[in-house]
């Protein structure tokens, strides 16, 4: 891939026709790496660095990534940070097969419905990685998983995730007999029956998800028991305390 390319990579536009994605830093480097041994795809990666790094990459890459070395003006405009480290790598999109879509065994789905904050999606998925088990579903309208700042905040763990774009509702009904969801009238979270299903469904940050959508998939409603001070939960904070009680 071209520099001129990489460039348009923080576009979700370019993104989706390049099918890459990018990967700044250290850290997600590594990351990437470790992620490779299970998913040959990501050993197709490409690595840009400045001179700086070459040395770095010598010590620490393990696996035979074409490279190249790109001077400051280039990484910067290939950067949507205003440091840029002097690390990226442009990462291909995982291959779309049927296999991909079959859940594992006692995997769990997750579902968010027009989710729009980077930042909760990216938390979400550093959860969802931390505990194992789950699949993440996106609908459209959602913020793109691969933007720059979901996968910075994800800190790897888009890496890790079963994760499905463009999801209907109408296909989560088809897809999971047992779907569960928030909603202040519903059971405690403590409940026994809150472990018992497939796919946990949650709603935008401000809109939710129609009232009349959840009653058409027979969505059984839980609630987060709090003392009502205020209005609502954070998304991911939700999320990450429904995931928690699922696996506890």
């Amino acid at each position: 891939m071209k520099v001129d390319d990489v460039k348009k990579l923080q576009h979700r536009k370019y993104r989706e026709e390049l099918h890459h994605f990018l990967v700044e830093g250290e850290h997600l480097i590594l990351e990437l790496q470790k992620a490779a041994a299970t998913q040959p795809h990501l050993a197709q990666s490409q690595l840009f660095i400045t001179e700086q790094y070459q040395d770095w990459v010598a010590e620490n890459i393990s696996l035979n990534l074409r490279t190249t070395v790109v001077g400051h003006k280039a990484m910067s405009q290939m950067s949507d940070t205003k440091s840029p480290q002097g690390i990226i790598a442009a990462v291909p999109f995982a291959p779309v097969q049927a296999s991909n879509l079959q859940p594992a065994k006692n995997e769990r789905a997750i579902y968010l419905y027009e989710i729009q904050d980077p930042g909760n999606l990216g938390t979400i998925l550093r959860t969802l990685a931390w505990f194992g088990g789950f699949r993440c579903l996106l609908s459209a309208n959602s913020v793109d998983p691969y933007n720059p700042k979901v996968v910075r905040s994800s800190m790897g763990a888009i890496f890790h995730v079963a994760l499905e774009q463009y999801v209907a509702l109408e296909v989560v009904a088809e897809r999971y007999t047992r779907i569960a969801c928030l909603d202040m009238q519903g059971k405690a979270l403590s409940d026994s029956s809150f472990k018992e299903f497939d796919c946990y469904v949650f709603g935008n940050e401000a809109r939710g998800v129609p009232r009349e959508q959840l009653d058409a998939m027979n969505a059984q409603p839980f609630t987060i028991n709090g003392n009502g001070a205020i209005e609502s939960l954070n998304l991911a904070s939700a999320v990450n305390m429904c995931v928690y009680e699922l696996v506890r």
